[in-house]
């Protein structure tokens, strides 16, 4: 852990403890679990063994925390307005309730809410790992979790760590891209810095929930190694760097059995292999038996009425009169999800709500949408934007009001309200919300001298005449993707048209992409540029505005394959296509641990823009690669150098590969770190690899196990753009099971 994070997670802890109340000072002797010398484990075993078995009971259903007229539903009066869940707490035993929000975005209100609780929003989890910084991922969560503190939430539905298969998954834009490396340690930093706040945060959603069509009954077929080695590793990773509060596990089946009562899952993977401690909670809706998903690993049934019975109300009561679940494995359920409350401190630090200063936290989103933007295309340095520029035309995108956000249980509605109210779809999955921090106020306000004009862009033909005596056009081009609903790849509403038409007009013209994740670009060698801004968040008007002049120099590397077409993908058909709503079907995987980049070199295709790229204003030099494997572990360092006139700051990527070959792909990412630079100055960078990087899993035996032989390690600035390679000898090694580094 690097000197800034902990001193980040030091800070945030400071705050949230300063907000939530202090620390009981003084024990009383009839609640010694009180006693914050004792360890949770102690302190749960005592407070359960007061419990009556109805007590244990409430703690292990969650109520929706907002109407629902569909089933006539009223949520508690005691739960926070227009929120995801609540959980009652036990007034007698000092235990409070549960209040939780969703998501990874920020402090969310459920679109069925008639009226919408104002927050800060970050970035989309995808534009956060484009970041590639582990701080900043580590800023943001902390910034998310204080705001959720002070709205009185104590469990934050946050973390969405599945890997990208699918670029056509409508909810990408939540996750945390295609490695499970850059996904794990992104996913992870956030929930370690949304529970410095002394609140819970999830881990989710768990496992293979890769797909919206049908995600409710399709089944996610895998070789359970390849899921060891892939989505399993990244939720392995996350869970190693933060120890989530909870884990949430999945709507789909994993090879033929409900992801929350999926023993192997559920017992087998998560505790006994990895010996994980907390509370597994379900998704809305995600439950389908009481006794089964009870016995086989589920803790807490969340968001009733959502599933289709009280499976862990009434129904739970039963079994556990009749003995079909017993109170053994009740006191079990009870005692994880009280562990993780001593544990993250919620017994200790109540939440209470409190002002929020929305100005600190703007400069936090901003600068995560600063870093997560990708330069994608620069041709004869068309960008930064010269303050000379007297004439510039922005067109399309809603840019004169504001930038796009996804859509689904995560929406964060911004103060100020929705620039662009009224868009379809207005009810679930949507509404569509635009944040009013609008690209074209930011733009002006960085050229003051400038004629910088807007066209909507609704017609192809006027947005190029207008174009056509810019000194630089501006095109702006969104896809809205959601929870629930998956995506085609071709930009909506005849956007590829105006950029073909804008592009002919003047050969300095800029597309700027607010997406949720890859889209096809047939415009692409047309354009003099490309900048990829994802979901930019509250603040994104102006982080697009930053890094278009050079204000801010751009280092987002891409986190998820950009594919030429769905040809390429190893379904070029969308599954579930042309099934009936509720149609049971399955979706194989024999692409198995091959995910994204490894796919694709796989198979040799050439991406549209390969995983790990991104530009800079300034140029960036490496050499030096020593790789070392005597002390049993492998070490790499090397030297990077800024060699341009700028600023900037780069993201170094190290990729290693058995050079016999044997593995699910011709390589795999090993290592990064992003550095800061001034114009003429070098570091060295020295980073130690995780030997599960270097291993095939056998399942048979539960272990990892590395083979002996010659490695390449290789240095590059993308997985398609290597600079230097070394080789390197590594013995055999096997490794088990519980293995943590």
């Amino acid at each position: 852990m690097s000197k800034r994070f902990t001193a980040l997670a030091l800070a945030a802890s400071m705050l949230a403890l300063t907000t939530g109340g202090p620390a009981a000072t003084a024990v009383p002797a009839a609640r010694p679990w009180m006693n914050t010398a004792l360890t949770p484990d102690q302190r749960t075993a005592l407070v359960v063994a007061k419990m009556t078995r109805e007590e244990k009971l409430r703690l292990v259903k969650g109520f929706f925390g907002t109407d629902f007229a569909p089933k006539n539903f009223k949520a508690p009066k005691e739960a926070r307005y227009g929120s995801a869940g609540y959980i009652p707490g036990i007034p007698r035993l000092g235990i409070p309730a549960q209040w939780q929000t969703d998501a990874g975005i920020g402090v969310a209100t459920q679109g069925g809410a008639p009226t919408k609780r104002e927050r800060t929003a970050l970035p989309s989890g995808l534009a956060t790992t484009a970041t590639w910084n582990p701080d900043l991922a580590f800023q943001g969560g902390a910034m998310i979790g204080r705001e959720a503190r002070l709205s009185g939430f104590n469990v934050m539905l946050a973390g969405g760590v599945n890997l990208i298969r699918d670029p056509r998954n409508g909810r990408n834009f939540e996750y945390g891209g295609e490695d499970p490396l850059l996904a794990g340690t992104m996913v992870g930093a956030q929930i370690a810095g949304i529970q410095s706040n002394k609140i819970i945060s999830t881990v989710k959603h768990y496992a293979l929930n890769d797909l919206e069509t049908g995600r409710d009954y399709h089944d996610a077929r895998i070789d359970p190694a390849a899921a060891r080695m892939s989505d399993l590793l990244a939720f392995q990773f996350a869970i190693e760097r933060s120890d989530p509060g909870s884990v949430m596990c999945a709507y789909n089946r994993v090879n033929g059995i409900y992801a929350c009562e999926n023993p192997w899952l559920l017992t087998d993977v998560l505790r006994k292999d990895w010996g994980w401690k907390g509370y597994v909670m379900s998704d809305w809706g995600a439950t389908h038996s009481s006794a089964q998903a009870a016995n086989t690993g589920l803790d807490q049934q969340s968001g009733y009425p959502f599933d289709k019975e009280d499976y862990f109300g009434a129904m739970l009561r039963e079994a556990v009169r009749k003995g079909d679940v017993s109170e053994r494995r009740l006191d079990e359920m009870a005692s994880r999800i009280l562990r993780s409350m001593f544990a993250h401190g919620l017994v200790d630090n109540p939440v209470a709500i409190a002002p929020i200063d929305y100005a600190a936290h703007a400069a936090v989103t901003r600068a995560d949408a600063e870093q997560g933007i990708v330069l994608l295309k620069n041709r004869d340095k068309v960008l930064p934007l010269s303050t000379g520029a007297k004439r510039i035309v922005i067109i399309g995108g809603h840019a004169d009001r504001g930038v796009l956000s996804g859509g689904g249980s995560s929406q964060t509605y911004p103060v100020g309200g929705n620039a662009v109210p009224g868009l379809e779809p207005t009810s679930w999955p949507g509404p569509v919300v635009y944040y009013p921090n609008a690209p074209l106020r930011a733009i002006q306000a960085l050229a003051p001298g400038a004629q910088v004009t807007f066209v909507d862009g609704s017609d192809p033909a006027a947005a190029a005449r207008a174009a056509a005596d810019a000194d630089v056009a501006l095109v702006f081009v969104t896809q809205w993707t959601s929870e629930s609903i998956d995506t085609s790849l071709t930009l909506p509403n005849n956007q590829d048209a105006l950029v073909e038409a804008v592009a002919g007009a003047n050969p300095k013209t800029v597309a700027v992409l607010e997406t949720g994740g890859p889209v096809l670009m047939p415009w692409a060698d047309r354009v003099a540029g490309i900048v990829e801004a994802w979901y930019p968040g509250t603040a994104g008007g102006e982080a697009i505005a930053n890094v278009l002049f050079g204000k801010v120099n751009p280092s987002g590397k891409l986190p998820v394959t950009f594919p030429r077409d769905e040809s390429q993908l190893p379904r070029s058909v969308r599954p579930g296509t042309g099934l009936a709503n509720g149609e049971m079907f399955a979706i194989d995987h024999p692409e198995g641990a091959a995910v994204g980049y490894k796919w694709f070199d796989a198979k040799g295709h050439e991406p549209l823009f390969p995983f790990g790229h991104g530009l800079s204003y300034t140029d960036f030099d490496y050499g030096g690669l020593r790789a070392d494997a005597s002390s049993g572990d492998l070490s790499i360092s090397f030297r990077v150098k800024n060699d341009g006139s700028a600023r900037g700051m780069d993201v170094p990527q190290v990729y290693v590969a058995p050079a016999a070959g044997g593995w699910e792909a011709p390589k795999r990412l090993a290592g990064f770190k992003k550095i800061d630079l001034a114009p003429g100055t070098e570091t060295v960078v020295t980073l130690t690899v995780d030997p599960r990087l270097l291993a095939t899993w056998n399942e048979g035996a539960k272990e990892w196990r590395i083979a002996e032989g010659e490695y390449k390690v290789m240095l590059g600035r993308s997985s398609r753009d290597i600079r230097e390679t070394e080789s390197v000898r590594i013995p055999a090694k096997t490794l088990p099971v519980s293995w943590r580094p």
